[in-house]
């Protein structure tokens, strides 16, 4: 049995310093400045945020840009905006992706095809689920599989973060939105157990391959490969998608493996987060299988019905549950290791004091390899890219990953406008006039001026 933390002293026993000032009275660290990174980027890369800093500027352009998203053509699109946010159409464009991360220090990626349905409003005719489950898995094969293999031969084995992919349940089913709704219903059971189907499909072959691989590197600690459930909007949710990653979790994560196959997906903004977690937690210990977690801030903010009642009232309510929770988990992570009902864990955040907050744990304990190949930094590929270098130069962060988004261009595109939909907040303060600045002044010394 694990020293787990029973429900009496965890989250309210490990409050840990708010964004808003540590326990010295300090205030919360600023994000790295970005010209040191932005001097590492070819010359398109830097024109192509130049032209984002631009449209970026104020609220104004900001929402102008998300209405006349889409109706502005997808090679304008590809040109300007794609290549920055999204990893290609194909498995060719997506390893090389890949290769330019790992030249950056980026190790892995978590990939996601954007393909999904969470409204139940758009046909998927064209993309049958049976075909999205096969590419999703030929996209383990053919991407993650030999991104990996190239790095364990030239790399120490467990500086290697694993390679993720990123499954969306409004994808894996028709009709999803009924379908996870209704997820208990007995009326939908055949197209509930074909979800459960479909993402078993992909989870297993990840599952038999990390069995697979770690024969031939027996001191790996994390696993090579994990299937991820992606987060949809609460109603969803609540009613389906969590009983979902507990299913996927019984068949994948069983205590008795060493390496855990799959993740789902935690949005912190959500009031109610901290008592689930807990909740799953103990659901882990009884039923001997292992959490896997990513734990996201949340990205339905500005589309969630009811969204006062189950959201945080403020971004400082968000922020302070987020770095507890997050504490909590590397902190039994830590004290643990293999024991941990938390099998594993990435922190997908673009904000600084969160990722630090890791960080600092980690380097502040005893070698505890387990934890620190199990603990893994990801931001979105194409943002917070000054916080990924920071980690990566001045912290010899090893344990970073980014979500790479990948597939046909019309579906692409939706994801970078729902991306400026509800990330606008974080995409104006993170570009802007700031950005502009910042770009204009990594010039002089990219010539030596």
């Amino acid at each position: 049995m694990s020293k787990t933390p029973t429900h009496s002293n965890t989250a309210a026993n490990l409050m840990v310093e708010t964004p808003a000032a540590n326990a010295n009275g300090n205030s919360v660290m600023a994000p790295p400045n970005s010209i040191n990174f932005l001097q590492t980027l070819p010359k398109k890369e830097l024109f192509q945020l130049g032209f984002i800093g631009i449209a970026t500027l104020n609220s104004f352009f900001l929402n102008t840009i998300i209405k006349l998203f889409p109706y502005i053509p997808i090679p304008v699109i590809k040109f300007f905006v794609s290549s920055l946010y999204c990893g290609g159409e194909n498995f060719k464009e997506v390893i090389e992706c890949g290769k330019r991360l790992q030249k950056r220090g980026i190790s892995n990626m978590m990939l996601s095809l954007t393909i999904e349905n969470s409204e139940g409003t758009k046909s998927l005719s064209s993309t049958p689920v049976d075909q999205i489950v096969k590419e999703t898995i030929s996209s383990v094969h053919n991407i993650l599989l030999p991104n990996i293999i190239g790095q364990l031969e030239s790399k120490p084995i467990n500086d290697i973060a694993p390679g993720y992919i990123a499954l969306k349940p409004s994808a894996l089913v028709d009709n999803p939105h009924e379908v996870l709704y209704n997820f208990s219903n007995p009326a939908y059971k055949a197209q509930r157990d074909q979800l459960i189907e479909n993402c078993s499909k992909i989870t297993k072959e990840i599952f038999e391959l990390n069995q697979s691989l770690l024969k031939k590197y027996p001191e790996r600690k994390a696993p090579f490969m994990v299937s991820t459930i992606d987060a949809e909007k609460y109603d969803l949710q609540e009613n389906g998608v969590y009983e979902l990653q507990r299913i996927l979790f019984q068949k994948f994560n069983p205590t008795s493996s060493k390496l855990i196959s799959c993740v789902g997906t935690w949005q912190l903004y959500l009031r109610d987060s901290g008592d689930h977690i807990l909740h799953e937690l103990k659901l882990a210990q009884e039923n001997g299988y292992k959490l896997g977690l990513k734990l996201v801030r949340g990205a339905y903010i500005h589309s969630e019905k009811n969204r006062n009642q189950i959201i945080f009232g403020d971004k400082t309510g968000t922020d302070e549950n987020y770095d507890r929770i997050i504490t909590q988990v590397v902190n039994d992570l830590i004290i643990n290791g293999e024991d941990s009902y938390f099998g594993h864990l990435v922190v997908a955040s673009h904000n600084y004091q969160s990722q630090m907050l890791v960080t600092n744990l980690l380097k502040s304990t005893q070698d505890n390899s387990y934890a620190k190949s199990n603990i893994v930094l990801g931001q979105l590929l194409g943002m917070a890219d000054n916080v990924t270098y920071d980690l990566i130069t001045n912290h010899g962060a090893k344990n970073i990953i980014k979500y790479v988004p990948w597939g046909p261009p019309l579906e692409t595109k939706d994801y970078l406008l729902r991306r400026l939909q509800e990330n606008g907040d974080a995409v104006r303060s993170d570009n802007g006039w700031p950005l502009i600045k910042a770009i204009a002044k990594s010039i002089p010394k990219r010539v030596g001026l």
